[in-house]
């Protein structure tokens, strides 16, 4: 039987050349891992934080309760914080749309700034 196409193949882990097409990946990559961090947070019940430099050395975080608070905890050894309670589901869901919008936000930017390039 011969195969028509090449299927499944194992694509090598290396830098990419073009300046756009990383920045690109990079706002898409970031956005997907920061989508798991917040699942993993409400389906675990765990605070979290995240930070990642870009390839223009921009800082992005993402963190539930709040990026400065794990690092607080973390460095201080305090113990995690209650999480019962109406008031932390409101501010779970109030964090998960903030986020949502600055990754719409981010897109937007770079949407722009491809077109900007590409004008240029």
């Amino acid at each position: 039987m011969d195969r028509k196409g090449k299927g499944c193949q194992k694509i090598e882990m290396v830098k990419m050349s073009n300046e756009t097409n990383l920045q690109v990946t990079f706002s898409k990559r970031r956005a997907g891992l920061f989508k798991k961090a917040s699942e993993l947070s409400t389906l675990c019940d765990v605070d979290i934080a995240m930070i990642v430099f870009s390839p223009s050395k921009k800082a992005f975080s993402f963190g539930h309760p709040y990026v400065e608070k794990v690092i607080e905890d973390f460095i201080c050894d305090n113990p995690p914080r209650d999480t019962s309670g109406a008031m932390t589901h409101i501010e779970t869901h109030r964090n998960s749309r903030i986020h949502e919008l600055n990754m719409i936000l981010t897109q937007v930017i770079n949407q722009l700034e491809i077109e900007k390039n590409r004008n240029a």
